[in-house]
């Protein structure tokens, strides 16, 4: 069985984290990434902004001990969100489900609201399995793809 666990982020995660970025297919899956996710520049500085904001909770995602994630809440617009990014070799095995089912614990607010790729079918099981229930559709810019696609908004409202 794995085993699923968070942990406060620290800054020697942020170079492991970044490198899990870097993943192609896996920048095309998540669409709504940083301009330039090779840019190490660029990530310090939001991986800095996000260390001093009290206000996201953040977590790495341990499997088996080993970090292979981060998952976090944070308010955009008035509504919590939440977000995450699994290291592709991890997908697949529940990693992302356990790690929200945790993040729940900590987090209590709701409604708690995600957004999604509407073509990223992993990702919108992970979150239906959560709780998870599509509440609109919008369009935004996506950087991974360089272009203008659809996502859902998802919002949680029970534990």
């Amino acid at each position: 069985m794995t085993t699923i666990s968070l942990r406060d982020l620290t800054d020697e995660d942020r170079a492991i984290l970044f490198e899990f970025q870097q993943d192609p297919e896996a920048n095309h899956m998540a669409a709504f990434t940083s301009k330039d996710p090779t840019d190490d520049a660029a990530h310090q500085s939001w991986w800095n902004m996000v260390m001093r904001n009290d206000a996201i909770t953040k977590r790495g995602i341990l499997c088996q001990g080993e970090l292979v994630g981060s998952v976090m809440s944070f308010t955009m617009e008035e509504k919590l969100e939440v977000t995450y990014w699994i290291a592709k070799e991890h997908w697949g095995k529940g990693v992302a489900t356990g790690a929200l089912g945790q993040l729940f614990r900590l987090v209590k607010t709701r409604p708690i609201y995600a957004r999604a790729a509407t073509d990223n079918k992993g990702s919108l099981r992970v979150l239906e399995k959560c709780g998870f229930a599509v509440s609109a559709e919008e369009k935004g810019f996506a950087n991974a793809r360089g272009k203008e696609i659809a996502e859902y908004v998802l919002r949680k409202d029970g534990a």
